[in-house]
């Protein structure tokens, strides 16, 4: 399934969930640094758009793009690998949960990096200590999702790919953002559907995945071997779940 195909199937109910977290937003944006000119790769419904620089958005899917609110930057309906502008056409390119879906992640990378000065990009630590195991929900609940890592470039690759130094991002506990680890406190928020359906992880991993899991889930937290597995991150304010920023 493509990127446009996945988000015309799940993005119905993006924006009930997906927004702006407003304290991920700022190191993204202070990332950019003097920017004045952004290019929004994969730009779904606007989230995270900085509104005080002159962006332009890319976005292949039609559902998420009819879903950009009034206001919002201009659209493009173009994939990363194939941008459509000129060499060095902006100061900046970012790109925000995204590039995992991309089919060539590397190819996306490039093009960011032949169309704009600066790279932001937003993406995850696939490593064994990164995201599979530090985050709960895909260490205990999601094994499958190791499935979806196969034959996808590592954080290494992509940094090296255009030069970027790596830079973490911390989940705070209420994020008002619902991206598939946002939860990582509210561990009852994933048995609302409504919260999944925003979750393009559970979408890829299909019905019968995302099922065992939820019933899995709701025994656990019922039972109380939710609370004890996870004692230690109640006193947590923000959480080091394997998020990354890429800079270059």
């Amino acid at each position: 399934m493509s990127n446009a195909q996945l988000y015309d199937t799940i993005g119905a109910t993006y924006t009930v969930t997906r927004r702006t977290e407003p304290r991920i937003a700022a190191q993204v944006w202070a990332a950019l640094g003097d920017a004045r000119t952004v290019v929004n790769v994969g730009a779904g419904t606007g989230s995270y758009e900085p509104t005080d620089r002159d962006v332009t958005a890319v976005e292949p899917s039609a559902l998420m793009r009819a879903q950009r609110p009034p206001g919002a930057a201009r659209c493009v309906a173009a994939a990363a690998e194939s941008l459509p502008f000129e060499d060095q056409s902006f100061d900046a390119a970012m790109a925000f949960a995204t590039i995992h879906h991309w089919r060539d992640p590397i190819a996306g990378l490039r093009e960011m990096r032949r169309v704009a000065r600066r790279v932001v990009v937003f993406t995850h630590d696939t490593s064994e200590a990164g995201w599979l195991h530090r985050f709960w929900f895909t260490r205990d609940y999601l094994p499958e999702a190791a499935d979806l890592l196969v034959g996808r470039p590592s954080l290494d690759e992509l940094a090296g790919a255009i030069g970027a130094r790596t830079e973490p991002v911390l989940i705070p506990w209420d994020c008002a953002d619902g991206f598939f680890e946002a939860y990582w406190r509210r561990p009852e928020a994933y048995l609302d559907e409504n919260v999944r359906r925003g979750v393009s992880v559970l979408a890829r991993l299909g019905p019968d995945v995302e099922q065992r899991a939820v019933r899995n889930l709701r025994e656990d937290l019922a039972s109380g071997r939710w609370a004890e597995r996870n004692r230690d991150l109640v006193d947590l304010d923000a959480a080091e779940l394997g998020l990354r920023l890429l800079i270059a």
